[in-house]
This record gives structure tokens, sequence and C-alpha cells, in this order.
């Protein structure tokens, strides 16, 4: 049952705070970071993470981690409100694999979302260009 996993440390999220693999960063703190989607569901669709959580999901990190954390999902969706004039965010956050988590390390997603606009499909749509991710990561950072 993917509910029970133990975290794994060599996670593709883990790997990207350690510095391994690279991300296009909207923001970075001690705590948490919050980076684009490299497959998006919508423009601008950003991850919010913990940086100190070793939490595979919702039900395995501490109280304290997941409040800065919540708190930084917050920060990031309100710069993006700004940023990108979405006409709603769509806040998603997956539990196990039966409930489509294909990372597991906990964490958040921010999906604008524009009226007329399709979405994507989770976690299999195309790879978005890199430097339209980073020009919007560089959009909602500017209103941080």
């Amino acid at each position: 049952m993917s509910l029970e996993l133990p975290y794994d440390p060599q996670n593709i999220f883990a790997k990207i705070i350690a510095g391994e693999i690279p991300c296009t960063k909207v923001f970075e703190d001690d705590a948490i970071l919050s980076f684009m989607d490299l497959f998006p569901q919508s423009r601008g669709h950003a991850l919010v993470i913990s940086k100190n959580a070793k939490a595979t999901n919702l039900f395995d990190i501490d109280q304290n981690d997941l409040q800065t954390l919540i708190t930084g999902v917050q920060k990031i969706g309100k710069a993006m409100k700004q940023a990108l004039s979405p006409d709603g965010i769509r806040l998603a956050q997956f539990n196990g694999e039966a409930a489509g988590q294909t990372v597991f390390h906990l964490h958040f997603h921010l999906i604008p979302i524009y009226d007329g606009a399709a979405l994507g499909a989770h976690a299999s749509g195309g790879q978005a260009d890199p430097e339209d991710l980073k020009a919007l990561a560089t959009q909602i950072a500017s209103h941080l």
C-alpha cells in the first residue's frame, strides 16, 4: 500500500533539493522550495515542497513542518495570482499511488485555471519549454 511507504531519500524531489537535478525555481528559503512543473497542466503550474520534512505524503509530516509548508503554498499562490491573473487557482495534493501520486515526497501543486483553457493531464502531458518556465518563474517571483 503506497500510503505506508518509507521515505526514499533518492526520490526526484530529494535530488532537486540536494542540487543533483536542476529545476526552475520560483522561491527557496531554508524550509521550502517552489519550482515550475516540467509537465504542467496549465500555464504557470508550480510545485511547493518541504526541504526538511522527510514525508512521503500528508499523513507522514510533522504538524510544524506542515504549517510552514502550507504557509509557503499560500505565499506562492498569492504571487501567482498577482503575476498571472488566472481566473482561479487549483490546489492539488495526492496521497498514494491510487490517488495519483507519482513522486513520493509530499508536495502541493498550484495550478492556474484560465477560463476556456483545457487542463493537461496530471503527470502525463508534454514537457514545457524551459525558456517559458524560466519566464513564468521570474514573473511569479517578482511578486514575492
